[in-house]
């Protein structure tokens, strides 16, 4: 992993004094919160439904146990004993006391950590593939960009203050894990004929009130050319870019007005023409890559006799493999994902306690790294397969063994109106519902890979319009109402939800989604066709039928 040089320290270090001047002159009354307000958004501080929310950033969502051992510290010393982990790889912590957060920056720091650009309208954190680095699938480790990007992005003196918030996200497989087509830029790393690395760019993907998937703007962008094309691209938003309606502010916007074959012509113009000395030099490129070379792995078989044993004796540990266990580079090796999605429980959330435990865990079994996925779960990459059974039991006995992962109650929910000012709606609630009506046990199982995610309003923080079963809370009437769209995905074949019909009341809405999902069984073709093929085969019809016809006659 990256480690901060004198530099990375002196700046951290001055943004923090920074910040504790702004927050001492807001808390004696120097500063009005209209004034405070851009000064605490730079420093990733909200002002939510109830309290002060700080969002701290984890770079393309790679931890060091030291680092998750100094997050659970800040939930135990200055929050409620949590934090909550997004979408955007990031943790939030809902109820810090303002005069705290000064010294909340002040003990990241000490770990190399920060909030900075976490928020504002801004280029945010760089997220990444929470594989990067072991997956099996891999052209190339997508870190050493994303650290590129995010030292290139930092403070940038012209970027600081763009029309609206700016997503970037890398992945290195030919699987997209990071949803790089719903971003404001998608990178994707790949090889030209001659074996040279480079990247495909997508520009204008994003939620939100206005959903759209990013288009490709360059089939192959030579290494060397990274950070000139991507400042070339924000730099045509930043001077195009509309800034009398929020609302119209985001890159997507443009792309959509202006066209995605005149975007691109307008982004290779200003690439010829753009500023010097932006063209990465190979030496810089080897030296940011060398911090994610990969560890030192062991000569280990391919298959492990203890995880056969154990897999015969405990139904539980076979399912948890089957699902939590993906696929290593390296041959005895195994990538475990660490659900937060309890049935029953809260998406993303985690104690101190449990932090605490898998940092001992990742030190134990996997080099002492932790990844945080924009799934809201945590894994660790690089586990020997022969010691699943112990983390297994260690992780159970932490209540963070739930065999869950991509099934249907792995399931992507924002805070909504139980935390966030700007929700219509809650999502907590009903992702606690929809987990404890389908369980982890062999209803899901035989469901399969099935990804739930609902968001409280418009904002889309939840990811809905990519969910193969999205779901929008809104306010109807003082009433909250869930709308349900179908066929959403946020991988390589990225699409938008259809959106079903009229919106579910609160006491409707799990009933709608487990109506979904039998009229899915009823037609699939096979168990191993999965709800997206079943659902692109045959459309929406037959979940509509089965929705509404039911209920023809209740009001809409």
């Amino acid at each position: 992993m990256y480690r901060y040089d004198e530099f990375d320290a002196q700046f951290v270090a001055e943004r923090v004094a920074q910040f504790r001047d702004q927050t001492g002159r807001r808390l004696a009354g120097e500063l009005t919160e209209d004034q405070f307000k851009l000064h605490r958004l730079m420093n990733g501080v909200y002002l939510q439904l109830h309290a002060y929310m700080l969002r701290v950033a984890i770079p393309y969502g790679s931890l060091r146990s030291k680092q998750m051992r100094m997050l659970a510290h800040i939930a135990r010393r200055y929050d409620r004993g949590y934090g909550h982990f997004t979408t955007r790889q990031n943790i939030q912590y809902n109820w810090p006391a303002l005069q705290d957060c000064p010294d909340i920056l002040a003990e990241l720091a000490t770990v190399e950590m920060h909030a900075i650009q976490t928020s504002g309208n801004c280029i945010r954190n760089v997220t990444a593939d929470h594989f990067a680095g072991a997956a099996a699938d891999e052209v190339a480790d997508p870190r050493p960009y994303a650290e590129i990007l995010r030292q290139w992005s930092s403070l940038h003196p012209e970027y600081s203050f763009l029309p609206r918030k700016f997503k970037i996200a890398v992945t290195g497989s030919t699987r997209d894990r990071a949803v790089i087509q719903a971003h404001d830029i998608g990178l994707q790393v790949v090889k030209d004929a001659a074996g040279a690395l480079g990247f495909k760019v997508y520009v204008g993907g994003g939620l939100g009130r206005t959903p759209m998937i990013g288009h490709p703007i360059r089939d192959f962008l030579p290494e060397a050319d990274l950070l000139a094309y991507v400042d070339a691209i924000v730099r045509v938003y930043n001077l195009e870019g509309r800034r009398d309606n929020k609302y119209k502010a985001r890159i997507k916007i443009l792309v959509h007005e202006k066209g995605a074959e005149p975007m691109r012509e307008a982004v290779e113009a200003e690439f010829a023409k753009g500023p010097k000395g932006l063209t990465l030099p190979a030496d810089d490129v080897e030296r940011i890559r060398a911090y994610f070379a990969p560890p030192a792995h062991a000569q280990r078989p391919a298959a492990s006799d203890a995880v056969a044993a154990r897999r015969a004796a405990d139904p539980r540990f076979a399912a948890f493999v089957d699902v939590n266990v993906a696929e290593h580079r390296e041959p005895g090796y195994g990538i475990v994902t660490i659900s937060l999605k309890p049935i029953g429980g809260i998406p993303g959330d985690a104690s101190a306690e449990q932090m605490d435990a898998v940092a001992d865990l990742a030190d134990r079994y996997s080099f002492g790294e932790v990844r945080v996925s924009h799934e809201q779960n945590l894994v660790l990459t690089d586990v020997a397969l022969d010691d699943l059974p112990a983390l297994y039991d260690a992780l159970d006995a932490a209540k963070l063994a739930t065999p869950n992962a991509g099934l249907v109650t792995d399931i992507i929910a924002c805070p909504g109106l139980d935390y966030c000012a700007l929700a219509t709606a809650r999502s907590i609630p009903v992702a606690q519902r929809i987990s404890e009506r389908f369980g982890d046990g062999a209803r899901a199982k035989d469901i399969g890979e099935l990804k739930i995610k609902i968001s409280g309003c418009i904002n889309a923080c939840g990811h809905h319009h990519v969910g193969h079963i999205g779901i929008l809370g809104l306010d109807r009437k003082g009433e909250e109402t869930y709308q349900i769209t179908l066929g959403g995905s946020g991988d390589e074949t990225a699409s938008l939800g259809d959106l079903t019909g009229p919106g579910f009341s609160t006491d409707d809405v799990v009933d709608a989604i487990e109506t979904v999902v039998d009229t899915y069984l009823g037609l699939r073709e096979g168990a191993d066709e999965g709800f997206l093929a079943a659902y692109r085969r045959v459309g929406m019809a037959p979940f509509k039928k089965a929705l509404y016809e039911r209920d023809a006659g209740r009001e809409i």
